[in-house]
């Protein structure tokens, strides 16, 4: 059941970020770095659900696009800086609040009192599965509130 709403959230949340030309990784990257200075590949890779041979092309192809910008790092010349450009925040800040009231639509029907149930249980699930393995990245209401 759990795989199922997923994928249809991803089906439904999909639609809404093709219209602007981007791929759920795409958006995910810029969601990520929007309000930030920025990142290395492992915070990225840390807080997406992106894994790292994805992320590097991902990243690429947002760069050949002029969203973000890839600076060698100064205390590790091996590693990377990426961070949204000023053509990039455009697009965060014009998109990012369209998807989320997109996605909101589906939870419009829920009262308080259930989206805080739901909310709550999927939030004990989360909890369990970092318990299980490795934290999971930060849902993008937490990312709010931190």
């Amino acid at each position: 059941m759990l795989a199922e709403c997923l994928q249809g959230f991803e089906r439904y949340s999909g639609e809404s970020v093709r219209q602007y030309g981007l791929t759920h990784a795409q958006f995910d990257i810029i969601a990520t770095l929007g309000n930030t200075d920025g990142m290395s590949y492992k915070e990225l890779g840390e807080r997406t659900l992106i894994t790292k041979g994805t992320l590097t092309g991902v990243i690429e192809r947002l760069e050949q696009k002029g969203i973000v910008l890839r600076e060698r790092s100064s205390d590790d010349k091996r590693s990377f800086h990426v961070r949204l450009s000023d053509a990039g925040d455009a697009v965060f800040r014009d998109v990012f609040p369209k998807v989320i009231a997109h996605g909101k639509q589906l939870f419009a029907q829920y009262s308080d009192t259930e989206f805080d149930e739901l909310n709550g249980v999927l939030t004990r699930l989360r909890e369990r599965i970092g318990q299980a393995g490795r934290p999971l990245p930060l849902l993008p209401q937490q990312k709010e509130k931190s």
